[in-house]
Order: C-alpha cells, then structure tokens, then sequence
C-alpha cells in the first residue's frame, strides 16, 4: 500500500464528501485513526483544504462506493498511484513526457511559494530532478508565460520531501553554524595553551622538587661530617685519658722505688 501524494489534505477530502470509516481512511493515508478522528471533529487540520484523490487519479468513485457498501473493506489505490514511490525512488524518476514538461511549472511554483531562498536551488534540483541553470532560466522568465503548478499534484514530488527541502535549506542559510565553528576553533585554541601552559608548570614544579631534594641532601652530608668529628674528638680525649693514666702509674712506681730504697 501507497500513501497519496497528500496525505492530510486527501483525508480532509475523504471525511468531507466520503461515509468511509476513520478506519478506512486512515489505513489508505497511512495516517493513525485517531488523527483522522481529530480531522473530523476539526480538531486537527482545520486549515488544510481538501484534495480529491479521484481527480489526481488516485481513486475511483467505484472503489469508494465499494468500501462505502462494506465497512470491513479496504480502499485500493489505482495501478498508476501504487508506482509512484517505486518511480520516484533513489531519485531515479522514471516520468511521463507529460510530466517532464511541466517540470518548469512546477519550478515557477515552488519560487513562489517559498520566496526570498527559503529553498535553496540545490534542493530544488534534487526535489524535482532538475539542474541550476533551468531554475535560473525560470527565475529570470526565459520561459515565457508559465502557469505555476504543484509539483505534488503532478507527481514529482511528496509533502514530505518538500517539507525536508525546506528544513534543510533553513538549516543552509542560518548564520549559527558559523559563529559555532568559529567558537569551536577558538575553545580548541584555548585548550590548546591550557596544555601548554600545564607542561611549563609541571617542568617548573619538578625542577623546584630536585632543588629541593638537592637542598636536603647537603645538610644531610654536613650531619655526618660533624658525628664524624665528634668521635674524632672523643677518641684523642680517650687517647689523652689513657696517657694521663699511664703517667700517674709511673710516677707511683717511681715513688714505690724511691721509697723502697730509702
């Protein structure tokens, strides 16, 4: 099953002039039932004017009496309806003579509904299957007298794919994108010297951390000079003690012998 062209507009069409169920008309526009019940209580697209899919050639009056006699059955779309998707797909459009032709209207209609580049014409060409310089030839009216047609109601194109034109040129012309990168540009710059400024105070730290250690090392050094010393000097008053001992042992010998002989 294919979606018409319009969807919302050809279901406003079916509840208006139809006895059709929402059920009916929903699995045919492949839009949900309650959407279709919102449509006819006025609810939901109140401002869409209704498209007949009999006139695009998309339903007969015969199907809809059909469906209309039996409430449990489902709407078929013409043979030329179901194609559509499977001609249009990938961009490859398999279309009429007719419809090639009237690819200029089609051009001439989009310009004027969508003014001042709401649609830029790169999207143009890639919606309706055409080149720049045809869209320029019709916006400088080298094509004569054109009447302006709607490229979905002849087939070229669908209310989505128009609708993705349109966000995509939006998106196209916003200065935001710009001053985004440029912002972008400078965060990174921004890191950039945060990095660098980070290496030259970590080199700083770790040269204050050797000096420090050097620092610490001397006066460990100057400590063990001074024990050093110290037990030098204790060991000459040792030394010294030791003579001192020896020389009053000698001079009571002396005076043992002196008085020994007397």
């Amino acid at each position: 099953m294919t979606a018409p062209l319009m969807p919302k507009a050809t279901a406003v069409w079916l509840v208006e002039n139809t006895t059709l169920t929402f059920r009916q008309i929903a699995k045919f526009c492949e839009i949900h039932e309650l959407e279709i019940q919102a449509i006819a209580d006025g609810d939901v697209a109140y401002n869409i004017v209704g498209l007949s899919p009999i006139n695009n050639n998309q339903l007969t009056w015969e199907e809809i009496h059909r469906c209309e006699a039996d409430s449990h059955a489902d709407l078929v779309a013409n043979v030329l309806e179901n194609n559509v998707k499977e001609r249009n797909a990938k961009a490859k459009k398999l279309l009429t003579p007719t419809q090639r032709s009237e690819k200029p209207a089609a051009i001439l209609w989009i310009l004027q509904q969508f003014p001042n580049n709401k649609i830029v014409d790169s999207q143009i060409a890639k919606l309706l299957g055409t080149t720049k310089p045809t869209i320029d030839k019709v916006r400088n009216g080298e094509y004569g007298e054109l009447a302006p047609k709607n490229p979905m109601t002849l087939g070229l194109c669908d209310e989505v794919a128009l609708e993705k034109a349109v966000l995509v040129s939006e998106a196209l012309n916003s200065p935001k994108k710009k001053t985004k990168k440029k912002a972008k540009k400078t965060t990174k710059k921004a890191v950039a010297k945060k990095s660098t400024a980070k290496k030259v105070t970590k080199k700083a730290v770790t040269k204050k951390t050797a000096v420090k250690a050097a620092s610490k090392k001397a006066p460990a050094k100057k400590t063990v000079a001074k024990k050093t010393v110290a037990k030098k000097s204790t060991a000459k008053k040792a030394t010294k003690k030791a003579v001192t001992k020896k020389t009053t042992v000698k001079a009571a010998s002396q005076e043992g012998y002196e008085k020994s002989r007397d």
